[in-house]
């Protein structure tokens, strides 16, 4: 697996998750802001011209994308426990209902059988 600079990444976002998809090209820095965006221009003057400061700028846009993707999971993982704990919550007030309905159906049972005699 090679090292894919985030300069060379599609960022799209769906459902509130950035997903970020390879093209593969090229190395960090080196001219890595030449990818076609939606407004028509390139990374900036610094990344075209590649050597070093093009080189930390796509460690630095890398290193962004990694925390706001790590940022994002954090957060959907606890949404996800929040509807745990609503949907086990949920679940007890259910089986409370259905012992309470099955014993008063067990006393209207108790009640139609003293009647009946």
């Amino acid at each position: 697996m090679s090292f894919v600079p985030a300069a060379r990444l599609a960022v799209l976002s769906t459902r509130g998750v950035v997903v970020r998809m390879q093209s593969g090209l090229g190395t960090p820095g080196s001219g890595a802001g030449k990818v076609v965006r939606s407004s028509g221009g390139s990374g900036g003057s610094i990344r075209d011209a590649g050597g070093a400061f093009g080189k930390l700028e796509a460690a630095r846009e890398e290193e962004y994308f990694y925390k706001l993707q790590k940022a994002q999971l954090k957060g959907l993982k606890d949404q996800i426990k929040r509807e745990i704990e609503h949907h086990e919550g949920q679940m007890k007030n259910h089986q409370e209902v259905l012992e309470r309905h099955k014993k008063r159906i067990s006393e209207l049972e108790k009640e139609e059988n003293g009647i009946a005699k």
